[in-house]
């Protein structure tokens, strides 16, 4: 029978918030590629996503035909080979279960469920997922690496120009038509990966592991620590350290980011910068919105900020700030450490955006960069703006 891969959200999606306000935990980039993408080179095959319903519109599920077999993967999990191997031996009716979490199941014809079944079977090897927003960018430096070998496996390198400098030139790959300028490469610590068409500015100072989506840049001078993910059409500059860019983002100028995750279509204004480490050294606290609660995130932590957020010009970000969806921080004042989706931040005075000129302003951000705002993007955020709870402001 012919096998659709479905790739499913569990609880661990609320656990993800702000990133999967937005979309299924699968399309969350960790390393080079989003967890779809890691899956599909891993099968050879599309796959669909099985998600809450406000967000089954943008990103689809294929449920076959009665002739189908679908595989159900767990979307937070990142592919390897004998995990692959364990889903694909399965059959009919059964279930992988690690640590007594469901990892796949597989179901015949249309029906798509996560029913249990009678035939379960247990996995002893090692899992790696993302359970918490910060994972993003701990688990980034293996990522990247496990990326690298998946793309680059048995093919060979765009040259490097004249006028770079490089370290450990074999674990530097360079996609067609990138370019590289008077630049320093060090991939000692780690694997370097430029994309399609991205370009690197004069001056730049890269220690992998590092890696750009197609079309991103960095602005001249940048200095870029790993493990770094610049994921397409973003734009790095400045001091960067540890941080995943899902893509269409900017840090284009001077102050620090690091130990941080920014979704889509966020930019930062000139001068932002954001604190990964508290003074006293003792754990970063963040607050996880669908508990309601603040968690320990370890001892370094910068900013979680949702897709659509912006921080205007001389911004000062507390260390483990939560920045919610569509967010507009600016005045130069310190904000608080959290920020519901739709906050309107002057400094610490916060209020609500307005839905109608949230969407206005996405759109706007959005054709920047040759995008437009779909009527699904819209109503992602029509209904998130409605399901807000404005007493969090």
């Amino acid at each position: 029978m012919e096998r659709n891969f479905i790739l499913f959200d569990t609880p661990v999606r609320d656990l993800l918030f702000p990133f999967t306000h937005t979309r299924p935990i699968a399309a969350c980039r960790v390393g080079i590629l989003t967890i779809q993408e890691k899956w599909e080179k891993w099968l050879g095959a599309g796959i669909s996503h099985f998600t809450v319903q406000h967000l089954q519109e943008k990103f689809p599920l294929h449920q076959g035909t009665t002739d189908t077999t679908n595989i159900l993967i767990s979307g937070h999990l990142l592919p390897d080979e004998p995990l692959v191997a364990a889903i694909m031996a399965l059959k009919a009716d059964e279930e992988l279960y690690h640590d007594n979490h469901l990892i796949a199941k597989v179901v015949r014809g249309k029906e798509v469920h996560l029913l249990q079944a009678n035939a379960r079977k247990n996995y002893t090897g090692k899992v790696l997922g993302i359970h918490k927003p910060w994972d993003i960018f701990a688990l980034n430096d293996q990522a990247i690496r496990d990326d690298y070998r998946l793309l680059t496996n048995g093919r060979v390198s765009e040259p490097l120009p004249a006028g770079n400098q490089v370290i450990n030139a074999e674990q530097v790959f360079i996609e067609p038509g990138a370019s590289v300028q008077c630049s320093v490469l060090n991939a000692a610590t780690g694997p370097i990966y430029i994309g399609r068409d991205a370009v690197i500015m004069e001056g730049s100072l890269v220690r992998g592991p590092f890696a750009m989506g197609e079309r991103s840049v960095l602005k001249m001078g940048s200095k870029v620590y790993g493990a770094t993910t610049l994921g397409p059409h973003c734009i790095g500059g400045g001091e960067i350290k540890n941080v995943v860019m899902f893509g269409y983002s900017n840090k284009s100028h001077e102050g620090y980011l690091g130990d941080a995750v920014l979704g889509e279509w966020c930019n930062l204004g000139g001068g932002t910068n954001s604190s990964n480490m508290k003074n006293n050294a003792s754990g970063v606290r963040v607050w996880m919105e669908a508990k309601n609660e603040a968690e320990v995130a370890g001892l370094k932590c910068g900013v979680l900020m949702g897709d659509y957020s912006r921080t205007g010009i001389g911004t000062n970000l507390n260390t483990g700030t939560v920045v919610g969806v569509s967010c507009n921080i600016f005045g130069g004042v310190m904000p608080p450490k959290y920020l519901p989706s739709f906050s309107w931040a002057q400094g610490d005075m916060v209020s609500r955006y307005r839905g109608e000129e949230a969407l206005k302003d996405a759109a706007a951000w959005m054709k920047l960069k040759g995008r437009e705002l779909t009527a699904a993007d819209a109503a992602i955020l029509q209904g998130l703006h409605q399901r807000s709870d404005r007493t969090e402001l």
